[in-house]
């Protein structure tokens, strides 16, 4: 019978499994849909799609960099035993170089480019039937620079937090501090003008708020908010808070010192944002030890 992409591609929605496994699977099967389903299962390649629902805010970002070009990725596990499992470090080496190899610029683009599994998608599924959980390349970014421009590239406690700086000239030991100071400040924006105005509104119209009920009259409270806006801006702009090497000096003028400007910084902490597990971890491991 012949195999068909339609039937690989039913299979493989259907399963989760890779599509040379969904292939196979169907080969062997001579077609039949159930029967592949189950050959699937008997190899242990198709649990990887019951694990879909479930949480992955654990895991690892990384930072790849070749000439003028450098690639930031961050891969979500369950938990946070993985980040220290070798296949799951190697498929995070192996996502990233095929990344900077590539034009892709988005996790769609990346999921769909080749590999030895057959495609990055691919290798995600097969990794997560083989480790036991559900496995994701939650986010990519790509910087590219000029010969005269410089990377800073910083990972802090093995992977939880990684930042690539790019500045205009400068070095890479200057842009390595940038990334360094985002690593530890968590600035929300890398220059004034990319807090939206909105946001600005916002700040100011509380701060206002703020002035009038310690009882200063309007205008007194529109001149207070000036100052205090300002302090708003050095909290949450990286270009703007004091450099931690050296309290006397933003850091703007610390790259300034050294001939540079900062141009973008990319700043991945695992899981920030996403609902975490909460799981009881005493019983979760003796229900394995039970076979529960």
């Amino acid at each position: 019978m012949e195999i068909t992409a339609s039937m690989v591609k039913e299979l493989r929605e259907t399963s989760g499994a890779g599509m040379m496994d969904c292939k196979k699977a169907l080969v062997e099967c001579n077609g039949d849909m159930d029967k592949a389903m189950d050959w699937l299962r008997e190899k242990g390649i198709a649990k990887s799609a019951k694990k879909e629902s479930r949480i992955a805010a654990e895991g690892l970002a990384n930072i790849y960099v070749e000439g003028n070009k450098a690639v930031v990725i961050e891969v979500n596990s369950e938990t946070d035993f993985v980040s220290k499992n070798e296949e799951f470090t190697s498929m995070i080496d192996v996502i990233g170089k095929a990344i900077l190899s590539s034009d892709a610029t988005t996790v769609e683009e990346t999921l769909e480019l080749p590999c030895e599994e057959g495609t990055v998608r691919d290798l995600i599924v097969a990794k997560t039937a083989k480790i036991g959980e559900k496995l994701s390349l939650r986010r990519i970014a790509v910087l590219t620079k000029e010969d005269s421009d410089s990377f800073g590239a910083y990972l802090h406690m093995g992977g939880k937090i990684a930042v690539l700086a790019l500045l205009k000239g400068a070095n890479e030991e200057v842009a390595k501090d940038v990334a360094m100071q985002a690593a530890a400040m968590r600035p929300e924006y890398v220059k004034k003008e990319d807090v939206p105005a909105d946001v600005v509104e916002r700040e100011k119209a509380v701060l206002k708020e703020q002035a009038m009920n310690e009882g200063k009259p309007a205008d007194i409270a529109e001149k207070m908010v000036i100052g205090r806006i300002n302090k708003f801006y050095k909290e949450i702009c990286l270009t703007l808070q004091p450099f931690i090497k050296d309290g006397d000096i933003d850091v703007e003028t610390y790259v300034k010192n050294n001939n540079g400007e900062v141009i973008d910084v990319i700043r991945y902490e695992v899981g920030e944002g996403m609902e975490k597990r909460n799981d009881n971890f005493a019983e979760e491991v003796m229900n394995q030890v039970n076979g529960n």
